[in-house]
């Protein structure tokens, strides 16, 4: 399924307008109502566009999520079938802290385009390589980094992984250190660390380790777009976790999904700025406008760019 041109203005607008809503609420320290404005917003702006949407990556489930849950329907449930993945603020903890990277982020896809990823874990890496074989979640970091570097032309110091700084990382932070890499290492927003080998402006190689799983899909469909390589594989820590995954139709546990299981067909990405960051610029507002950056893909029609806009409020 071919999506037509006009949703990219009329997605972007959704990403664009959560995006205005969380920024009231930057600095306040409450990332529960930043997070509230921007869902609030994005469901709105949904619903006022002829489709018929569901959302396969959401706020959660139903019975903690009051909008946005998966499996909700959104739109004028008119038009074409859409799988909808959102996560209106990335970076809760940057938004309430006026911290930079925080993002609204929303990618759409064909009906059973998109995959309906559980709210666990993820281990994930990306790097901007088109070949199979060269990075894989089954290699050890030694070698990941080493064939990325034989593929390159680079040395390991000419080389930088970009990774989540958490505990769960120890082994693999130092593994790195010991290798004599680059390392980049952020707080929180794994969409947008997935997405920082995209560009070359950014100077990362490779994105790898455990984070969110809506969050690896999300990422997956602009890496796509980019032709770069992405893996997951989920991790379900608990017989909790490992029963809602069953209900989502995912039974081998083990399985460790490439990018074209995770995203198939036609897909328009948008994540918009909140607050500066690596990725994008923050939104401004400048009297009764305000200005957003937003990096948005279409796969189909090729779009891959950044694009900075000024709209009424």
């Amino acid at each position: 399924m071919i999506l037509e041109k006009k949703l990219e203005d009329l997605i972007l607008n959704v990403s664009c307008r959560a995006a205005l809503s969380a920024k009231y609420l930057v600095g306040k320290k409450d990332k529960v109502s930043a997070d509230k404005a921007a869902v609030d917003a994005m469901r709105s702006e949904l619903n006022k566009i002829d489709i018929k949407g569901e959302i396969v990556i959401g706020e959660g489930e139903l019975d903690e999520a009051p909008m946005l849950f998966i499996g909700e329907k959104v739109g004028s449930m008119k038009g074409p079938n859409l799988d909808i993945a959102v996560d209106p603020l990335e970076g809760t903890n940057f938004a309430a802290n006026n911290l930079p990277g925080a993002l609204a982020v929303i990618a759409v896809a064909g009906k059973n385009n998109l995959f309906n990823a559980p709210e666990t874990y993820m281990n994930k890496i990306s790097a901007d390589v088109t070949e199979k074989g060269i990075i894989d979640l089954d290699f050890t970091t030694k070698e990941n980094v080493y064939n990325l570097c034989e593929y390159k032309n680079k040395k390991p110091s000419d080389i930088t992984v970009c990774i989540l700084e958490r505990s769960r990382h120890k082994k693999i932070i130092e593994d790195l250190k010991n290798l004599k890499v680059n390392l980049k290492l952020i707080s929180d927003g794994d969409v947008s660390g997935a997405l920082l080998v995209t560009d070359k402006k950014h100077n990362v190689d490779l994105f790898m380790g455990i984070g969110g799983g809506p969050e690896g899909v999300l990422a997956a469909s602009a890496l796509d777009s980019f032709n770069c390589f992405f893996q997951g594989k989920f991790i379900f820590n608990n017989e909790q976790d490992k029963i809602r995954a069953k209900k989502m139709g995912i039974n081998n546990f083990d399985k460790k999904y490439e990018l074209n299981e995770i995203i198939s067909g036609d897909s328009i990405f948008c994540a918009t700025g909140i607050t500066s960051g690596d990725l994008v610029s923050g939104v401004e507002i400048i009297n009764n406008e305000f200005i957003s950056e937003t990096l948005i893909t279409h796969k189909s029609t090729g779009l891959k760019k950044k694009i900075k806009i000024r709209q009424n409020i």
